[in-house]
């Protein structure tokens, strides 16, 4: 029986004896079914065929059908068998989509052996029609010696030329043949034989010893199992690709998609505008407008019911709708599409008119953004990622033309080509773009705005970024501008705020510094600048900057005390002995306390490495802040310093040093020196700086305030001070400075007092005084008795010895103060003294006298709050109070109110303290109002003071803002202690604090006061609404950060109400959406302009992905942070902490970038052997 079936009829051939080839005795795999059809093209004849005999099916002589076609190239003509349509035809899939057509398979043959008596094809199969024509066309061969086909007519078919051999041009039947094909039979006698030889054989031609493909199996696994096996435990693995088909699966929109989103807010078109009457009676179904006004259709053979409309007939007698039926009506995007050309055309036209108007054409910038959101023909299109980042560029590079243009007609326009750059930034080289900034600094060196923005390039370069480099910037850019004061360039005069700019530049790279881990270099940078300001010799304030700075190198390179270390005197008095015969030395130096290399605490070594080094690290950044510099009693040098990076040089800072000739400046900066070190000295660093330098999350703590809403505390919070890099979350009070530190901060105060007097002289007072307080309450928080007993008694002494002075003797501040300390200590009794002798003091000022209001106001305060801890209500006043003085005290009040707003509308300006005064006496008046009245009589104050004040112009705006801001302060939490004193709707509440912060986005207390009552309720939408619009509106930070917090105050709650006991439970509704929420928070926030170089964002969105256990998610935004902030060294500790396999290559990053790094690695492994 043979294998195949197209073998059956064929004899077996006889057996050659070996017994290994046995399976060649089949019929299918007979050899001489080649040589016999090799003999018959040979032997056959046929009488040659005109050129004009039609090739048809009834000329042909019909034969049997074998199966087989053969095709032999005889002087380029191809020979066919003919075969039977149903059994030669295939099926085939052309280019037409769901058609299938019947196709004729044609083999090219283009070799053949005689010799060996093989045939080795190369074969194509191309759809043709029966009876069609074939002719050559010369064509190259393909790659594999194979051939191509194409139809080229309904009965033709294009075949390539092989070539022709020699002796047969001369016969008239080969020319003749070589333009049509020729059947076998047909063929009488054969002139000659052309070859081809193939380089690609043919395996199925010895599997199977046969040329016609029919007889070669071939089949379609449908599916990969196979029957009889057990599909649970035996499977079959198959060779060659999978038979399952690849289902496409097409992306399905979702309703927030930007397409569906723009497909909603498309306004609808109504049916019909004709005006309808109102019904008198309610309709029991919906009316379709314009149906009933239309004409019925009319019926007709096509339409014998009527019930089709006219399109519908017409398309049914063939013809189409007339040209103005199919015009579609003007849609929604066509008109919008219109309103966006007409505006493109106004901008344009106004550009043309009004060349010089730079703010015209960066509102021409900032449309394209609008035209690229808006649908019509400038949006970018919904598809590939591809296909949106090329349309993304395209508005990039429309924008850069623009600004191009704009710079012509403005070359001088700084605004234009900072906006340039920043647009350059997207597809331009950090090189190409690093040059384009030093010729714009070069061409405006007195531009202080161009200088800080330079600056924070080329501090956010991670691939060009060094601590060195970065602080040689800032000196070249403060020497640069010193320069353009002193009047040394000559071409370019100094601009308006330049001192300002450049003392706010300072404080920047003092705070790089200290986040960078160069603590000593920070605080010798402040040293030296209150010797160069307050110590400055007569001898040498006239000269320019530079030779001051010159004479000045002298003085920090002789060894004498600086600002903060025992025996400073400064720099005039060394200048002085200098000049009468050299220096005397009049004490020995502070001795430099914990200089040598600390030990590890005992009980580490039992810990993991990367802890051991991490509280290391921190504990020498808490011990090490100050510069090293060598004892003269100890006989010490330079060379006994164990770490040289605690010495610093002139060279580090000379280029720094700037002079401050404003009062208000140099005040300012010694306030920002006691506040670096950590005293709350109430000074708060610029806009910019202080995002660039906010780095712990502190901001978010509210206890204080929940718990004393009325006499809370406000320290500035967010900026860490020097010595202290505690993990992110970790201890709310954080340790005090150590003993040496202590001893620092005395000395600069001793110092910094004789230098101010009056006012700014009871502030530092108060300053200090306030920064023992803060111990007081550290050890309250912490329950350390022992400590309290000791610190309480040590700030009490300090109260009176400043009390002792002459000059504080009638200071209301500091009599406050230690009234205030005396309460918190638990002695009310000796604070109600202290209060009633501050006030018996006071004389005729009354409420005159903004300081003497603060007094009366925390007394009242105390008090009302005292009864709030007791459980008891504070009613009206009684007792030896009677109703006749509380009636004068408010007409007072409210005389006192009117006056000073009729001062300040009259032309005069009045005294330069009143805008303090109108804030004291507004929150003295709102309490009295409170106790006396209730809560809503304080807050028609509040508005009084609003709507007084309400549009008028001040040329201290920032003074009336900072007292309004005070008012509304005091306002909103009236009205929270007066909601945790009784019952009270808290609608009220939120409505105030949202107006207030809508005013004064930048207020962190109205935040967290915001942000605890919207925790309460159970919807979240309106504190999502409010702040979206926050964000929206304000350029500030704090409404991204605090609603940051808001969504993980609301995930914590969530999680911890989806735990019992530690343990995950079942959440009937999940709430998933938080953390796609708060992710997406994250990204809009580091987009922002202050967001993307604000450390403290960056650490808890990293934060905040490790505690959702996506390591390698927080991998990337960890490498993206330090993209954008690489000189924050609490990232990479952070980072060690969070990934503590990546230890070693964090250590060495850190050590390229040139960040401080107190104990290296091999430092520990010293240690740890020890």
């Amino acid at each position: 029986m043979a294998l195949f079936p197209a073998f059956a009829g064929v004899a077996e051939a006889p057996d050659s004896g070996r017994k290994e080839l046995d399976w060649l005795s089949n019929p299918s795999f007979r050899v001489g079914a080649i040589t016999s059809l090799s003999r018959q093209t040979q032997e056959a004849t046929a009488a040659p065929v005109s050129e004009g005999s039609p090739l048809t099916s009834a000329t042909r002589k019909p034969r049997e059908n074998t199966g087989h076609r053969v095709a032999v190239g005889l002087s380029q003509t191809l020979i066919l068998q003919r075969t039977a349509l149903p059994e030669a035809s295939e099926t085939v899939k052309g280019n037409q989509r769901n058609r299938n057509v019947p196709v004729m398979s044609v083999r090219a043959l283009v070799g053949v052996s005689l010799e060996s008596g093989l045939w080795f094809p190369s074969e194509t199969q191309t759809p043709c029609l029966p009876g069609s024509s074939v002719v050559r066309v010369r064509s190259s061969s393909p790659p594999g010696g194979g051939t191509s086909f194409r139809v080229h007519s309904p009965d033709r078919i294009l075949l390539p030329d092989y070539g022709t051999q020699e002796g047969s041009q001369g016969d008239d039947a080969a020319a003749d043949a070589r333009r049509h094909c020729v059947w076998l039979e047909d063929v009488q006698a054969l002139s000659g034989e052309t070859f081809r030889m193939d380089k690609k054989p043919d395996p199925a031609n010895w599997e199977y010893k046969s040329l016609y493909r029919g007889d070669i199996a071939r089949y379609k696994r449908k599916g990969d199992s196979c029957l009889g096996l057990n599909p649970k435990k035996q499977c079959i693995s198959w060779e060659g690709t999978s038979t399952e088909k690849k289902r496409s699966h097409k992306h399905i929109e979702r309703y927030f998609t930007k397409k569906s989103v723009g497909l909603m807010n498309v306004d609808g078109l109504a049916v019909s505008s004709q005006p309808e009457a109102p019904a008198l009676e309610p309709l029991s179904f919906i009316p379709v407008k314009g149906v009933d006004d239309a004409a019925p259709p009319a019926t007709s053979w096509l339409n014998p019911l009527g019930i089709y409309d006219q399109a519908t007939t017409q398309w049914l007698q063939g013809q189409g709708p007339s040209e103005q039926e199919s015009r579609p009506p003007d849609s929604q995007p066509d008109r919008e599409s219109a309103l966006l050309k007409a505006r493109v055309e106004e901008f344009n036209r106004k550009v043309r008119e009004s060349p010089r108007d730079t703010e015209l054409w960066m509102a021409f910038v900032a449309f394209q953004d609008e035209l690229m959101r808006s649908p019509g023909l400038y949006a970018v299109e919904e598809g590939e990622p591809e296909t949106q980042k090329r349309s993304l560029r395209l508005v990039l590079e429309k924008k850069l033309a623009i600004l191009e243009r704009a710079i012509e007609s403005n070359p001088s326009s700084v605004d234009l080509k900072l906006a340039k750059l920043k647009l350059c930034a997207e597809f331009w080289e950090p090189a190409t773009l690093l040059k384009e900034w030093q010729k714009l600094i070069f061409l405006h060196p007195n531009n202080t705005a161009l200088w800080q923005k330079y600056l924070l390039f080329c501090q956010s370069q991670f691939s060009t970024f060094s601590v060195s480099k970065i602080q040689s910037l800032y000196g070249k850019c403060l020497s640069t501008l010193s320069a353009v004061r002193d009047g040394s360039i000559v071409s370019h005069p100094e601009l308006p705020g330049t001192e300002e700019a450049m003392f706010a530049l300072f404080l920047q790279q003092c705070h790089f510094l200290r986040q960078a881990g160069h603590s000593e270099k920070a605080v010798s940078l402040f040293q030296a600048m209150v010797d160069f300001t307050f110590f400055k010799p007569d001898s040498v304030k006239g000269l320019p900057t530079k030779g001051q700075v010159e004479f000045f190198e002298p003085f920090w390179d002789s060894g004498e005390p600086r600002a903060g270390e025992k025996g400073a005197r400064g720099w005039r008095a060394w200048m002085h002995q200098q000049e009468w015969g050299g220096w005397v030395a009049v004490g020995a130096g502070e001795a430099p306390l914990g200089g040598g290399p600390l030990p590890l605490p005992r009980g580490d070594k039992a810990l993991p490495r990367w802890q051991i080094w991490l509280a290391a690290e921190r504990s020498r950044d808490h011990r090490h802040w100050r510069p090293w510099r060598p004892d003269k009693a100890r006989k010490q040098t330079e060379e006994d310093c164990e770490d040289p990076e605690r010495q610093v040089l002139f060279d580090d800072l000379g280029q720094s040093l700037i002079r401050l000739s404003s009062p208000d400046l140099q005040f300012q900066m010694m306030a920002a020196f006691l506040q670096f070190l950590g005293v709350p000295s109430g000074f708060s660093p610029p806009t910019p700086c202080l995002y660039l330098a906010m780095d712990e999350n502190s901001i978010f703590d509210s206890e204080l305030y929940d718990e004393k809403p009325l006499t809370f505390l406000d320290l500035p919070s967010g900026v860490s001070c020097v010595g202290r890099m505690e993990p992110l979350g970790g201890r709310r009070w954080p340790r005090g400075p150590s003993r040496e530190g202590e001893e620092f901060i005395r000395n600069v105060f001793h110092l910094a007092l004789p230098l101010f007097a009056g006012r700014e002289r009871s502030q530092l007072c108060v300053s200090w005084l306030r920064y023992e307080i803060t111990k007081v309450i550290w050890c309250l928080h912490t329950k350390n008795k022992k400590r309290l007993k000791s610190q309480g008694k040590n700030c009490k002494k300090l109260a009176k010895n400043l009390l002792k002075e002459p000059d504080n003797r009638n200071s209301f501040c500091l009599w406050q103060q230690y009234a205030h300390l005396e309460w918190l200590l638990g002695n009310t009794e000796d604070a109600r003294k202290v209060f009633d002798a501050a006030l018996g003091t006071a004389g005729s000022g009354g409420l005159e006298d903004p300081e003497l209001c603060e007094l009366g106001l925390l007394y009242a305060a105390l008090e009302t709050e005292l009864g709030l801890a007791e459980r008891r209500p504070y009613g009206p006043c009684t007792g030896q109070v009677s109703a006749v003085h509380v009636l004068k005290a408010r007409r007072a009040y409210e005389h006192a109110l009117q006056d000073w707003l009729g001062e300040h509308r009259g032309p005069d300006p009045g005294p330069p303290d009143r805008f303090s005064r109108l804030g004291s006496l507004a929150k003295c008046f709102m309490l009295f109002q409170y106790l006396t009245v209730g809560v809503d009589a304080a807050g028609r104050v509040h508005e009084q003071v609003l709507a007084g004040l309400r549009g008028s112009v001040s040329t201290e705006a920032a003074g009336l803002e900072g007292a309004l801001e005070a008012v509304t302060l005091m306002h909103t939490s009236l009205l929270r202690f007066h909601g945790r004193l009784a019952a009270h709707p808290l609608a009220p509440l939120r409505e105030a604090l949202s107006e207030a912060l809508r005013l004064y986005p930048g207020n962190q207390l109205l935040w967290r006061a915001y942000v605890r009552i919207q925790s309460k309720s159970h919807s979240a939408s309106r504190t999502r609404r409010f702040f979206h619009a926050i964000t929206r509106s304000a350029k500030l930070l704090e409404p991204w950060l605090f609603a940051i917090e808001a969504e993980r105050m609301r995930k914590r709650l969530v999680d911890a109400v989806q735990r019992v006991d530690g343990r995950e439970v079942h959440a009937t509704l999940p709430e998933t959406g938080l953390t796609h929420r708060i992710r997406a928070l994250f990204e809009s926030a580091v987009r922002s302009d202050h967001g993307s170089q604000c450390p403290l964002l960056w650490r808890m969105y990293l934060n905040f992905l490790v505690s959702l256990g996506n390591k390698e998610r927080s991998k990337g935004v960890f490498y993206k942070a330090l993209q954008n902030c690489p000189w924050a060294k609490a990232l990479y500790m952070d980072a060690i902490e969070y990934f503590p396999d990546e230890m070693q290559e964090v250590v060495d990053l850190m050590t390229e970038k040139e960040l401080r790094v107190r104990l290296p690695l091999e430092e520990l492994e010293l240690l740890l052997e020890d």
